[in-house]
């Protein structure tokens, strides 16, 4: 049965109506008379309570419906109005008064200030036992309560079942849609909309609701009315922690206690299905990682990669392969979500508008992504918007440690599919040694050829014998001495020498840069000008990130 159609229940509380209360055989046989409120039948009796205290308002919550004799009520008007206007201040359902040794008929004052207060006020012409009355509503409301669980469980029931028939998120949230009869959202934790189901007045898209009421105003309250539900987000590190919200708006009928209910049941059936789809998602992202590995380190021959990319739901044809790399690294923020961030990125990539294959691998901190160019001279314009793609992919995913640097993007070279396995490895490759250089959204692997060579022998002690032969100087006196002379000689020599340019990025006048430059020369005991010596102190410079 539909409580929409259910006179007994209050749509709105968790209690039956105070018409229901009345029809009951305890009050039916008191030959009961409204008196005031016959429009307020409606209202909800949450519990039953009887008393003859002048100041029994206090006494209660609000819901509730009074009985007494009368000798509360006071012999004065004045009392008697008093009376009245504060149990309706305090929001009870009805006063129930039953005649006989203190009224014969319920004084002037006490039905007047009722009518005015919209207070449901009843006489009862017959004497009833007051605790007959009370067990029978009390009875009537907790009858009401498991109805709620047991239709609220009929739609447990179906979720579940509509999940083990192979259905997901829409189907849960078209059930919950049917029985609440209103547009149902599940919602990320930041107020992003995930899916939507239901219809909207008069039949409109779901979307267009969301919008209206939900999309530009998420950091706002829901209309009145609305349930909203987390949906748990479950797993390790994670206890407390919200992954969605369930959001039903009451746009085409009220929304009841039941759906409520209804929406908490279906919450816990989402996280499930959110975990494991998460689980599958990042199994799914895994996989692909690892395809792209392999074919990295040869594993996989060109002439077998297309087939296997297919399968994946790569489909380049006979594009150009560009190969691009992001390292996280040291910046992974612990419990980082690999599938949140598999599809972060996927999403933001999706607008780039070029068939993508990506894949995670996190035990090197990597994600790796093979694109099809529509040819090789998009190359650049492509790895911007890739690099910001994957930059914010890492955002959206909370995979960023406070304060630690951002994320290193490499791209390969673009080619054919025995370049994109050579691409892929050296970009790798370059995305480790390229950690701890000056931020850029991304680096050109060819550019990056030398750092690369000083990484693959950063275990070699002649690597660190040959930076301390050229800079040990210098790394001496910085360390007991200011102001340090590393910056302004890796400045100059950034600037190919050029001391107007140097001086100006170091906020020095000329003469100042002078008087350092022959300050290194002479800590060095070498000839600034000199090219040998300038390509052994560059070399040095960037050799000194890869040695202790």
């Amino acid at each position: 049965m539909d409580s929409r159609t259910d006179n007994r229940f209050d749509t709105q509380g968790a209690g039956i109506t105070v018409q229901r209360a009345l029809e009951l055989p305890g009050l039916r046989s008191g030959l009961p008379e409204i008196l005031a409120g016959a429009d307020r039948l409606g209202r909800t009796v949450r519990w039953v309570h009887a008393g003859e205290v002048p100041n029994i308002a206090s006494l209660l919550k609000g819901g509730e419906l009074l009985l007494t004799t009368g000798y509360g009520l006071g012999t004065r008007p004045a009392e008697q109005r008093a009376f009245v206007r504060t149990l309706a201040e305090r929001g009870i359902a009805a006063l129930v008064v039953e005649l006989g040794p203190r009224f014969s008929r319920l004084p002037a004052a006490l039905v007047d200030t009722a009518r005015a207060a919209g207070l449901p006020l009843v006489q009862l012409h017959r004497e009833v036992p007051f605790v007959t009355v009370t067990e029978e509503i009390h009875t009537e409301i907790v009858n009401g309560h498991y109805a709620l669980l047991q239709r609220a469980e009929e739609v447990h029931r179906r979720c579940t079942e509509a999940l083990l028939g192979g259905g997901g998120v829409p189907q849960v949230l078209g059930i919950l849609a049917d029985f609440s009869g209103n547009p149902v959202f599940l919602e990320t934790a930041d107020g992003r909309l995930l899916y939507a189901a239901g219809e909207g007045p008069e039949g409109a898209d779901p979307l267009q609701v969301w919008e209206g009421l939900r999309g530009p105003h998420k950091d706002a309250p829901p209309p009145a009315g609305s349930v909203l539900v987390d949906v748990p987000g479950g797993g390790p590190g994670t206890a407390g922690s919200v992954r969605a919200r369930l959001v039903l708006l009451p746009v085409r009928a009220p929304l009841a206690p039941v759906h409520r209910i209804a929406a908490e049941r279906a919450a816990g059936i989402l996280a499930v299905v959110l975990m494991q789809a998460r689980q599958e998602e990042e199994l799914a992202a895994r996989g692909r990682g690892d395809f792209l590995t392999d074919l990295a380190e040869g594993r996989i021959t060109a002439e077998d990669a297309p087939a296997q990319a297919r399968v994946l739901g790569f489909k380049p044809g006979d594009s150009p392969l560009l190969p691009v790399v992001m390292r996280i690294g040291d910046s992974l923020s612990p419990g980082g979500g690999w599938a949140v961030l598999a599809r972060a990125v996927s999403e933001e990539l999706a607008a780039v508008g070029v068939p993508v294959l990506l894949g995670v691998r996190p035990v090197e901190g990597r994600v790796l992504v093979l694109l099809g160019l529509r040819s090789e001279s998009e190359r650049s314009a492509v790895a911007d918007r890739v690099a910001a793609a994957l930059r914010a992919g890492v955002e959206r995913a909370g995979m960023r440690r406070p304060g630690s640097p951002p994320p290193v993007v490499v791209v390969g070279v673009a080619g054919g599919w025995a370049a994109a396995s050579a691409g892929l490895r050296h970009a790798a490759e370059t995305a480790t040694a390229a950690q701890g250089l000056t931020d850029r959204p991304w680096y050109d692997a060819r550019r990056l050829d030398i750092d690369l060579l000083l990484w693959r022998l950063r275990d070699h002690p002649d690597l660190a014998a040959f930076v301390d032969r050229a800079i040990g100087p210098l790394r001496d006196h910085d360390n007991r001495s200011r102001p340090p002379l590393l910056p302004t000689l890796q400045t100059y020599l950034a600037h190919a020498g050029r001391k107007a340019e140097t001086a100006r990025e170091l906020h020095l006048n000329r003469q100042t840069l002078y008087n350092r430059l022959a300050r290194i020369g002479e800590l060095l005991g070498t000839d600034l000008d000199d090219p040998q010596t300038v390509l052994a102190l560059s070399l040095a410079l960037r050799a000194r990130r890869h040695v202790p």
